[in-house]
């Protein structure tokens, strides 16, 4: 293969390839019916023309067929005038203009077939051109449409690439990001509140404990003193003596040895 002719198979490649792409259905089948409605107008002419011709042939037969009429009276005239020789150059007139008349007849004929043939023709273009009309219409608000929705589909296609929904999703992304940092920080801040209300609760406990530890201190090893929250239960808690203690301790190991 040339390379001339790979060149040309490319350029014609790439040319329909252009013109594919740029054809808008829209628009096409418009000018489709404006080209059928330009072939209607020409045909019509054609038709016309061809009416015009058929009628003039048949003109032209019908004043050949009157014209060999005429000669052949003359003929006769002649020959009742023992006009032999005149007769004679007068159905010679009339045996032409018979032969003219038979050929028009024939043009006529045929004219008459092909005539028939365009008006059929016409008849039938007129219906297409109409059931066209009627298409278009439905095949526009069809092109329409799915134009439509290509461009809908296009869009949600592109939402997650464009930088408008990119932004908007990247703010709402901070949105719940502040919010749970300021849930946090409440969070925080109220157990912190907690405890420093339960530390101000507790506090008596401890001071409590604190001065029965004293106490017991300052009442040296024989005393023993329950727990100042225990005092609560009771208006005083004598001391218990440590030997008390003891002997119940006693009894209960003797206890155990016996098991």
């Amino acid at each position: 293969m040339g390379f001339f002719d790979r060149l040309s198979r490319l350029l014609r490649a790439n040319v329909n390839d252009l013109v594919s792409k740029a054809e808008d259905p829209v628009k096409i089948l418009d000018q489709s019916v404006a080209d059928m409605q330009e072939d209607l107008v020409k045909l019509r002419q054609a038709v016309a023309m061809a009416i015009a011709s058929q009628k003039r042939l048949r003109n032209q037969a019908d004043q050949a067929e009157s014209q060999a009429r005429t000669w052949y009276e003359r003929a006769e005239l002649a020959l009742k005038k023992n006009e032999e020789d005149l007769a004679r150059e007068a159905l010679t007139r009339r045996k032409t203009f018979q032969e003219t008349s038979a050929a028009l007849a024939k043009q006529v004929q045929g004219q008459d077939a092909q005539v028939e043939t365009l008006k059929k023709s016409l008849v039938a273009l007129e219906g297409k051109i109409a059931e066209a009309r009627t298409k278009k219409d439905m095949l526009k608000a069809r092109a329409q449409a799915a134009k439509a929705q290509q461009q809908l589909q296009s869009a949600v296609g592109n939402m997650g690439s464009n930088s408008a929904m990119a932004a908007f999703e990247r703010m709402e992304d901070k949105v719940q990001a502040m919010e749970a940092s300021s849930q946090a920080a409440a969070e925080l801040a109220g157990a912190d509140l907690e405890s420093q209300f339960a530390a101000l609760e507790g506090g008596d406990d401890v001071d409590d404990d604190l001065a029965a530890l004293r106490q017991q201190l300052a009442g040296g090893p024989e005393a023993v003193a329950l727990p100042a929250a225990e005092q609560g239960k009771a208006d005083a808690v004598k001391p218990v003596n440590v030997s008390e203690v003891d002997n119940d301790l006693e009894e209960l190991r003797r206890s155990i040895d016996k098991i």
